[in-house]
């Protein structure tokens, strides 16, 4: 890996140590993790329902530090992430990672401590899966880095279930195949209209190396077992009609925005608006699918 040469420039403050947990990405984790709690049977006392999505939060953001820790060189390369603090020159590498380190530390202790040591033990797998296995190990080496990489992401809703029950059984099972299924079409309909970026930064996504219509075969392949994963809870009778219908109905409208994807021949990013209307639309499904599942889970119960 090149060593960035930006020169330090400005001291750290606050403000970037935050920015090193990528806080939207950190919402979005936060949020599956907290409807996976929500939607999971039994009880939890508040202040420690509180602590594990805490945990679970600090940990998601050590991931990301970790995550541009080792990624200074590729950020600097890219336009979107070019002023992230490391490659600004706003901190040096070992600010990030011992701040990296030391959030995943805290989050994993006091998750075995304060509620179990199950919810600790995946937590800790998801921050070693995307810090090692993902940024070090796929990313820079495959194009099917984010196919195996997704699985990171996945475990939010997990963690938060087993916060509860202190175990892992079918349904939240399903709930990690979903976001697992997502991150394809979500992430490549991303990576087609910022292809330029990692062309630039040789990251070997799947437009780089497979080509823009191999990868929206792709998507338009996994948004379908995404979309069966997705009715699977409703199917086998773990949700009611409160997740059903309108689950079904969101699916079908994502199933639409791939397909439109898939039809598109466009290969300037300025005729891409198929793959940015899918991008935009998979943020805000994920949030709704989950939603939906808890408040479905919370009226069964």
């Amino acid at each position: 890996m090149t060593s960035v040469t930006t020169d330090i420039s400005l001291p750290a403050d606050w403000r970037d140590f935050w920015a090193l947990t990528k806080p939207r990405v950190m919402s979005l984790v936060v949020f599956t993790a907290l409807c996976g709690l929500l939607a999971a049977p039994g009880s939890i006392h508040p202040i420690l329902g509180f602590t594990a999505i805490l945990c679970i939060a600090v940990g998601a953001g050590a991931s990301a530090a970790l995550n541009q820790w080792y990624e200074a060189d590729i950020d600097a390369k890219m336009k979107r992430t070019a002023n992230r603090p490391l490659p600004a020159g706003r901190m040096d590498r070992e600010s990030a990672f011992q701040f990296g380190i030391g959030l995943s530390a805290f989050s994993v202790g006091v998750m075995g401590v304060a509620v179990n040591w199950l919810s600790a033990g995946i937590l800790a797998f998801s921050i070693f899966f995307y810090a090692v296995v993902y940024t070090i190990w796929l990313k820079r080496s495959t194009p099917q880095n984010i196919v195996i990489g997704g699985a990171a992401g996945a475990f939010p809703p997990v963690i938060g279930w087993a916060a509860v029950t202190g175990d892992v059984t079918l349904l939240p099972v399903l709930l990690f195949a979903l976001i697992f299924l997502w991150t394809p079409p979500h992430f490549w309909s991303l990576a087609l209209y910022v292809k330029p970026d990692y062309a630039a930064a040789g990251v070997p996504m799947m437009p780089v190396t497979a080509g823009q219509k191999s990868t929206r075969n792709q998507i338009f392949f996994y948004s379908w077992i995404m979309a069966a994963s997705a009715l699977a809870p409703w199917a086998l009778g773990m949700t009611g009609l409160i997740y059903g219908i309108p689950a079904m109905l969101l699916t079908l409208v994502f199933l639409a925005l791939a397909f439109s994807v898939w039809r598109n021949p466009a290969m300037e990013t300025s005729a891409m608006k198929p793959e940015k209307r899918l991008f935009g639309w998979s943020i805000l499904y994920l949030f709704l699918m989950f939603a939906l599942l808890a408040v479905d889970r919370m009226v069964l119960a």
